[in-house]
């Protein structure tokens, strides 16, 4: 059996799994693009044919560990990759498309944490100038958006994940379906998004807050290109989602001073997590 045939299989199964989007989404990405591979070097695409060997030398390649501009590919991105490989083949033979499980012998690289890497103040408060400047749905999307990620330090995935249904304004408080080791969670609405929110859900009774198309939600990869366009239209500095959650944890720290306080705002279970996070603001 071809191996985007399984693959098809693979995503309904991980659907039923109640996996992420994301993760699906990045399996999906990440498999076609062996597909292609193995197609460019004339080798098997069929899921029985494929032997570890295979896989070591897609894992080798330099399409698997190079950038489009030439630069090498960060570890994390590397071991992202050999993860989706791992649970693909590890699928395959599972559920019996495959004797064997090509990826059986595929190890994740060593890799130390990068240093974190906040947004710094003086960027974020050009983003936000511009964004409020800019006219459109899109552009209001993206405010609201960014806004809430600088204000609440959630993650990108658990923003995306939030249904019209989940904001509750009355209370004041946003439901996160959609949050790390699948802890659903609630998250207090600042006082200074009210009324961008109310906006965004008047008329509406459901479906995703954040649109990319009608009725389905923005990705994650999208969203970070709008940052990325966004902070350059800004004059600022290149930075990620995730610095915007690290702008939230040094706001936070400087109003605070107590790294417990951190802890529970970034909802982390352990301490040296949250250390790990702090780590430019503790010195």
């Amino acid at each position: 059996m071809r191996a985007l045939s399984v693959l098809d299989r693979f995503l309904i199964q991980l659907r039923a799994d109640g996996r992420s989007p994301y993760w699906r989404d990045q399996i999906d990405r990440h498999i076609r693009f062996l597909d292609g591979w193995l197609a460019g070097q004339r080798l098997p695409r069929d899921v029985r044919r494929i032997t570890h060997e295979h896989v070591a030398r897609f894992l080798a390649s330099p399409q698997a560990n190079t950038r489009r501009d030439g630069r090498p590919k960060k570890t994390t991105s590397t071991n992202c990759l050999r993860s989706s490989v791992t649970v693909f083949f590890g699928y395959a033979h599972a559920a019996g498309h495959a004797p064997r499980n090509a990826a059986a012998l595929v190890r994740r690289a060593r890799c130390a944490p990068p240093p974190p890497r906040a947004l710094s103040e003086a960027d974020c408060q050009r983003l936000l100038a511009t964004l409020a400047k800019a006219t459109g749905p899109a552009a209001a999307r993206d405010h609201l958006l960014f806004r809430l990620l600088i204000e609440t330090g959630l993650r990108i995935g658990s923003a995306l994940a939030i249904n019209v249904a989940d904001v509750d304004l009355q209370a004041g408080e946003l439901t996160l379906t959609t949050m790390k080791n699948d802890r659903p969670d609630r998250v207090p609405i600042p006082r200074t998004l009210r009324r961008q929110l109310r906006a965004a859900i008047t008329g509406r009774t459901e479906g995703p807050l954040f649109e990319g198309r009608p009725g389905l939600p923005l990705g994650a990869r999208r969203a970070r290109q709008r940052l990325t366009r966004w902070l350059a239209a800004a004059g600022a500095r290149p930075a990620s989602p995730h610095a915007l959650r690290h702008r939230f944890a040094m706001d936070v720290y400087r109003r605070s001073r107590d790294i417990a306080a951190v802890q529970a705002a970034l909802r982390h279970r352990s301490i040296s997590s949250t250390t790990v996070y702090m780590a430019g603001a503790l010195h």
